[in-house]
């Protein structure tokens, strides 16, 4: 009897050993990334959009367009986390939705994203938009009043410091990451910096003409390809003229 209990005694010390060392099953993959189960697919233009389940937790992710199983598991790195983010291409709106930027049939380790053979998947606001010069705005400002092309020109003398700049919005990005991106012009440029980032939780339209107040933040790389020289964050609209200067 007492040889029995021995060996008992054995059989679960080895298997809580086997168990810590994490040698089986999906444990295995703590150190090398993290995986889900396949739930639901939904297919679109540039994106494919997976309902996941990861550890009994269902949440949804999207990756570039690639074919996805149903029933699959898959493992992946990191997430970039998004609420309240509308897809157009899908007409659907997520209230949390995980942009994932590489996803693999076989564990990923740690500093080896991407080369598992996955594909990087863009949230709809990437990195540096490519956005146009419009050459038909042009703000007649007073000397004392910032420039687009000033701000950049002189980047380290207002870096961490909050301004004021006026300019007319050329593109917004709602609700990424929880906030509005918007992109402003006035008609001037500094070695081809013409178009300056705002962060902000308020939301202007396309050709209003805005003054806008926040902190000048340099080099700010959010992750995921969202990385600017320079960006001005959490910013607020302290003028508006509806449909922009004269154009």
């Amino acid at each position: 009897m007492r040889i029995f209990v021995m060996l008992i005694l054995v059989v679960v010390f080895s298997a809580c050993v086997r168990n810590k060392n994490g040698q089986t099953g999906q444990e295995q993959t703590a150190a090398n990334g993290k995986s889900f189960e396949v739930l639901e697919v939904i297919q679109g233009n540039a994106y494919t959009y997976i309902k996941v389940n990861e550890n009994k937790a269902e949440k949804w992710m999207a990756v570039s367009k690639q074919d996805v199983q149903n029933g699959a598991v898959y493992y992946y790195d990191e997430g970039l986390q998004m609420t309240s983010f509308h897809s157009k291409e899908i007409d659907r709106t997520f209230d949390e939705i995980y942009f994932v930027n590489t996803i693999s049939t076989t564990p990923i380790e740690k500093g080896a994203l991407g080369a598992m053979g996955g594909t990087e998947a863009q949230p709809a606001h990437m990195g540096k938009v490519n956005t146009d010069q419009n050459s038909s705005i042009t703000l007649e400002k007073n000397a004392e009043e910032l420039t687009v092309a000033k701000i950049f020109a002189s980047r380290n003398d207002y870096s961490g410091k909050e301004v004021e700049i006026r300019g007319v919005v050329v593109k917004v990005n709602e609700q990424v990451m929880g906030k509005n991106w918007i992109h402003i012009q006035d008609g001037t440029s500094d070695n081809g910096n013409f178009d300056l980032t705002v962060t902000s939780t308020e939301l202007p339209a396309v050709n209003d003409e805005i003054t806008v107040k926040g902190k000048i933040i340099l080099n700010k790389d959010f992750g995921y390809g969202y990385s600017y020289e320079v960006i001005m964050e959490d910013a607020a609209i302290v003028g508006k003229k509806a449909g922009g200067a004269a154009m």
